[in-house]
């Protein structure tokens, strides 16, 4: 396909038309499946983040304002969505866990207990410095095991607030901590 072409069938996707974008699936499937094996250095996950690429600008190709530039939006989803893929995956182990079980137990020194209580008196101290909508956010979260889903509905606001006031709540609770930080 030249660029043409591609412009003419992403319009056609935008517009509706399911074979035009089975067009650029077929048309850049490789390409995408390229780059994302490139970060992953695994097949079958570059298989699986390829199909999640598709499907996520499958569903946001209304959003793509300049068609144009269709094959560089494309690539820059494939390579977000690889990232995020090798940032979320576990670690691997080489060997069983039972083999390292006996290297990997500390003693624990006898002042951890109380640096765990400090920490613990710090942190509700911070709390309470909060407003009561960052705190409550906050215990829900980490204290309750909440969803954000389940946030959203006890809190009567959309999931994407819910991550606003999160990220909102934890940052001001970092500085209340600061407070308790010897200088």
């Amino acid at each position: 396909m030249n660029e043409n072409e591609i412009l003419h069938t992403v319009l056609q996707a935008q517009a509706g038309d399911n074979r035009a974008f089975g067009q650029l699936v077929t048309h850049f499937e490789s390409s995408v499946f390229a780059v994302v094996y490139r970060r992953l250095r695994n097949s079958a996950e570059a298989a699986e983040v390829t199909q999640d690429v598709f499907l996520r600008a499958f569903r946001k190709l209304d959003q793509l304002r300049e068609p144009e530039r269709f094959v560089g939006w494309l690539k820059r989803i494939a390579v977000r969505l690889s990232i995020n893929r090798v940032v979320r995956r576990p670690p691997v182990a080489i060997c069983a866990p039972e083999t390292l079980s006996a290297f990997g137990e500390e003693q624990a020194a006898p002042h951890d207990p109380l640096f765990a209580q400090e920490r613990a008196t710090q942190l509700r101290a911070g709390l309470k410095q909060l407003r009561q909508m960052d705190r409550e956010t906050l215990e829900a979260f980490y204290f309750e095991g909440q969803s954000l889903k389940e946030m959203s509905d006890r809190f009567a606001s959309p999931v994407g607030t819910i991550k606003r006031r999160l990220f909102t709540a934890r940052a001001r609770l970092k500085d209340a901590l600061c407070d308790f930080q010897p200088a």
